[in-house]
This record gives structure tokens, C-alpha cells and sequence, in this order.
């Protein structure tokens, strides 16, 4: 570590060790399983310095069937300031891996590169996922438990990875600066034979503390939502234009409608903060209790946008207003940083979330690092390139979409936003604001339903796309939260098959690329005696098996 205004660690002597050996099924809330092995053999290294003062370093250090972790603690009163860490992941050989660019929204896509032709001016977002020469090991280099530390990049050195800690905007100084002693975020190494495998893992969950509390009112679920089929900017905030998500999601039986700019003025231009905007005041002419009120007679459940800032400053004003609107959940958008200060917010919104029974999207979110397992009611978040870049890039590829199961999903649920219906081919696409194209396939607008972890699931079109429309009632009756996930088959950008356990009803999602393919998938997964599909158009449908499949 790369101490600030004090002498760096001098040489090291192992003063003790302890040993520790885990096994143990941890009960989960709304995410891909309902139990997750927490099984490991764990070691406490204390070091301590051979000359004067004589100070303590500790080394805490995992091994997982499924990977490794380590992190370091300072077991001091004193606060301990750092310039940054010097650990660094040095990859065997010149292995292929699927990186992306640090940046600010946490949303870029990946790119296959080797390491040695990583740029070493800028730096790279985890996860870092790369396969050994042999193409027999995937490994994904990523971080877990930040809560009171900050988030990292990795910068390429010659052949090595180097963790690069986020610093303050603006703080002049270290890093990174304690409260009292030190205990750094977990390193992590998730690790498998086949690049889908790393998919199921809960390494990156289990190393954070378990929930405190009653969590079984979480409910996971669908979303009505009424901005990325309208204007990006100046959104309508009419009162019958929220009773129409409104309707659209009881018509659906959905159990939720986020309301997202537009009720209160939130941002202004490049997504900055209105200094005029007040959280506990809707804008002219919407009454948020009485839609409220309208929304719970149709057995809906509303969701409020806003911006961090006007969040941040007022907290638990806003919330108890929010409450008091009978309001069950919220999104907050636009944090954009993981530095110290602002995975603090995370971690204080997510608690007061919680104390009051919200759920909590953040959005404009850096990747998910295992929160989510502290906070349960942290349902999901973005740090995702997702659907909202159709409405103005042709980045959004059926190649784009299936890398995302093989690298950012890894860390945690993302709030890709799926559902776009307004379907066309890479060569018919265009780029529109306003109820905005997909240039993928219905197939795979269905699929990514099951493929990808959002145990709060945003429904993204117009309503009037899903009416009438085939596909649409596999929407309405998927799951968002599943007991079991499997992967069956698949290569990254290329094409994926996973099946997913709601009770006793398996789902299978499968996508490809821009090459269509024929994929034969085994089921011998399924429980004795359990019927199996036969495809075509007078295929009996079992009750216990549902697919989708996309091109």
C-alpha cells in the first residue's frame, strides 16, 4: 500500500496465522437463487515490521472452489490515509480477455483484447474476464465488499494489472482517508472452466456481511416504464399520462410503474442538478398522492425517479415525504463516481432505503460489487450499457448483448431495461429518440427476460407496442427472481443457453449473435420424470417447462 504522510510498511515478518474452513448455505432474497454454498478454506496472515514502530499488517485471504479473494486490514485507532495500492494481477502468458474502459457512467461496452494490447494511458473497469491459453480456465478480476473503502480501475503496467484506487473530485490528498484503522475491499478472482460458468457464481455476494433485519417484504417483480419510449429530455408529467403506465401495468399484471423524469424536475443539460427542484413537491399539476391512491386500486405499486444530488442533500426528508405518498420504491440516477464519498451514498441509501421499506435502483451506478446482499432492497442497478443507447447510438448489437452475460453480469443484477419491440434488422435501424428501434429480434428482446439478472425488471416500451403483439405474454408471466440458474451452453458474443428455476417451472433462455445457429440443448438437469418440449407449432407446452428463444 502507498501510505500517506507516514513511511511506507518496512520488511515484514509472519507473526501469526490463522486458519479458517467454511461451509454453509446462505438463505438469499430476490436474485438468481434462493441459496447460495459459501464454501471456503480462509487464512488470517498477521505481519508484522522487523525494525521500529513495529507496525501490524493484515492479510485476509479466501480460497473458493469458484475462485479466490484477499484483502488488507490496519487494525489501528488512528485514521490511515492512502495515495493508492500497489497490488497488481499479472496474467499468465498474453491471455484474450474482454475488457472495458473505466469511465465515469460505468457504461461502455467490452472489447476482446490481449493484454499486452490494453492501452496504457486509460484505465479498465471490472470485471476484467480473460481464458488461459489453453481455453480450459476463464477468470474474471473484480472487487467485492466496498462499504467503507472506495472503487478501483486496473491500468495496465507492462504485463501486469494495476489497482488504481478512485479518488475524491476536487479533495485534495490521498485517496482514500479512514475513520480509524484499515480494511480495504476484497481483490477477487472468479474462476471456472467454461466462461458461463463464472455466471451462476455467488463469490462476489457471499464475501459481503449478510442482511440485519427483516427483509421478506422485497418483492421482486416488473416495471411499467414511461421514459425510454418518450423524450430523453423535458419528459411529459401529466397526470393522464401516468394513469396510461399506470393502466398498462395492471392490464399486465405488473405489479409496479416507475414514474422517471418529468414528475419533478430533476436534470438539466449533460444531466446536471436543478438547483430548483424539490423532492417533496411534485411540478404543477400532478397530484403524486392521489395517483397513488389511483395506481393501489388497480393493485399496482408506484416508483419514483431522481436525481442523486437533490436526494443526497435531503434524505430522509424526502423519503419520509415519499412514504407518506405511499410511494414503494425509488430510483436514483447519475452518480456516476466510485470514489470514497460516493460509495458512502451507496451504502447510506441503501440503509435508509431499507429502514423504511423502499426499494432502491440505482441508476448512473458504478458495477455492483455485493451490496445487493447486504441491502436486499437494493434490488438492482445500471453501470450497464444498456437499452436507453438505442435511443441514440447503433451500439447496442446482438454481439454487444451477448457479452453482457459473460461480464458485467457477473458482478451483480443489471438494469439493462429490456423489452423493446420496435424490432429491425442492423441494416434497416435507425437511430430515434422517441419511441426508439432495437436492432435485435423479438426473439431476443424475449430471451433477455431469463438471460439477464434484474430482479426488478423494467418493462421498457410503449404500451401500445405490447398490445395485440406476440411475445408479449411471456413477459407478463416470467419471473424476475429465480431459485436455480444454469449455464447450458454458449461463448461470449457468440450465443448463450441458460435455464433459470422458478419453483418447479424452468425457463430457458437462448440468444445468438449476428449468425443464426442451431443449438441442441440437454435437459438432463430436469428432475426424473419431468416432461420434456417438443418443438413446433402443435408442440404440447408442459406446465413445468417454458422457453424463449432469439436470433
Amino acid at each position: 500500500m502507498e501510505l500517506d504522510g507516514a513511511a511506507a510498511f518496512g520488511a515484514l515478518v509472519l507473526e501469526r496465522r490463522e486458519d479458517t474452513e467454511v461451509d454453509r448455505n446462505i438463505p438469499l432474497i430476490a436474485t438468481k437463487a434462493s441459496v447460495a454454498r459459501d464454501r471456503y478454506r480462509g487464512a488470517t496472515l498477521t505481519f508484522r515490521e522487523t525494525q521500529a514502530p513495529a507496525r501490524r499488517l493484515i492479510i485476509d485471504v479466501r480460497a473458493y472452489d469458484d475462485g479466490v479473494a484477499f484483502r488488507y486490514r490496519i487494525d489501528d485507532p488512528a485514521p490511515v490515509r492512502l495515495a493508492g495500492e500497489r497490488t497488481a494481477f499479472v496474467p499468465a502468458g498474453d491471455p484474450s480477455c474482454l475488457a472495458t474502459e473505466f469511465d465515469r457512467s460505468h457504461e461502455k461496452p467490452f472489447e476482446r483484447q490481449r493484454i499486452s494490447e490494453l492501452a496504457t494511458d486509460k484505465g479498465y473497469d471490472v470485471p476484467l474476464v480473460c481464458a488461459t491459453a489453453s481455453g480450459r480456465t476463464h477468470y474474471a478480476v473484480t472487487q467485492s465488499y466496498l462499504q467503507g473503502y472506495t472503487g478501483a480501475s486496473l491500468w495496465r503496467q507492462g504485463a501486469a494489472m494495476q489497482v488504481r484506487l478512485s479518488a475524491v473530485p476536487g479533495r485534495e490528498g490521498p485517496a482514500y482517508v479512514s475513520r480509524g484503522g484499515l480494511r480495504t475491499s476484497w481483490r477477487v478472482v472468479m474462476m471456472a472452466g467454461r466462461a458461463g460458468d463464472l455466471i451462476a457464481s455467488s463469490l462476489v455476494g457471499n464475501l459481503n456481511p449478510p442482511p440485519e433485519g427483516d427483509f421478506s417484504w422485497v418483492k421482486p417483480g416488473k416495471a411499467a416504464w414511461n421514459w425510454w419510449s418518450g423524450p430523453s429530455k423535458g419528459a411529459t408529467a401529466e397526470m393522464d399520462a401516468f394513469r396510461r403506465y399506470i393502466d398498462f401495468a395492471a392490464e399486465s399484471g405488473l405489479p409496479y410503474a416507475l414514474l422517471d423524469a418529468g414528475w419533478a424536475w430533476g436534470s438539466g443539460p449533460c444531466c446536471e442538478a436543478l438547483p430548483e427542484t424539490d423532492l417533496t413537491r411534485p411540478v404543477d399539476g400532478v397530484d403524486m398522492p392521489a395517483l397513488v391512491r389511483y395506481a393501489e386500486s388497480k393493485g399496482v405499486s408506484l416508483l419514483l425517479w431522481a436525481h442523486w444530488k437533490h436526494m443526497a442533500a435531503r434524505m430522509d426528508e424526502v423519503l419520509d415525504t415519499w412514504v407518506r405518498w405511499g410511494i414503494r420504491g425509488i430510483k436514483v440516477d447519475f452518480m456516476e463516481r466510485d470514489d470514497q464519498e460516493m460509495v458512502d451514498f451507496h451504502e447510506r441509501i441503501a440503509a435508509a432505503t431499507a429502514k423504511r421499506r423502499l426499494l432502491l435502483n440505482l441508476h448512473g451506478a458504478y458495477m455492483p460489487a455485493g451490496l445487493q446482499r447486504t441491502y436486499p432492497n437494493f434490488i438492482t442497478q445500471e453501470g450497464v450499457m444498456g437499452a436507453e443507447w438505442n435511443k441514440w447510438t447503433a451500439l447496442i448489437t446482438a454481439r454487444h448483448n451477448l457479452t453482457l452475460p459473460y461480464t458485467r453480469m457477473l458482478t451483480g443484477p443489471m438494469d439493462y431495461t429490456p423489452g423493446g419491440f420496435r424490432n429491425r434488422t442492423p441494416a434497416t435501424f435507425e437511430v430515434r429518440d422517441v419511441l426508439p428501434f432495437t436492432q435485435t429480434t423479438r426473439g431476443q428482446a424475449l430471451a433477455m427476460f431469463v438471460v439477464y439478472d434484474s430482479p426488478l425488471q423494467m418493462v421498457a416500451d410503449d404500451p401500445d407496442a405490447y398490445r395485440d403483439t406476440a411475445g408479449f405474454e411471456f413477459i407478463r408471466r416470467v419471473p424476475t427472481a429465480w431459485d436455480e440458474t444454469r449455464f447450458l451452453s454458449g461463448e461470449p458474443g457468440r450465443d448463450i443457453v441458460l435455464a433459470r428455476r422458478s419453483g418447479s417451472t424452468w425457463y430457458v433462455g437462448a440468444m445468438t449473435g449476428e449468425e443464426a445457429r442451431t443449438t441442441h440443448v440437454s435437459l438432463d438437469f430436469l428432475p426424473g420424470g419431468a416432461t420434456r418440449p417438443q418443438c413446433g407449432k402443435t408442440a404440447r407446452r408442459p406446465t413445468n417447462f417454458a422457453a424463449a428463444n432469439a436470433s
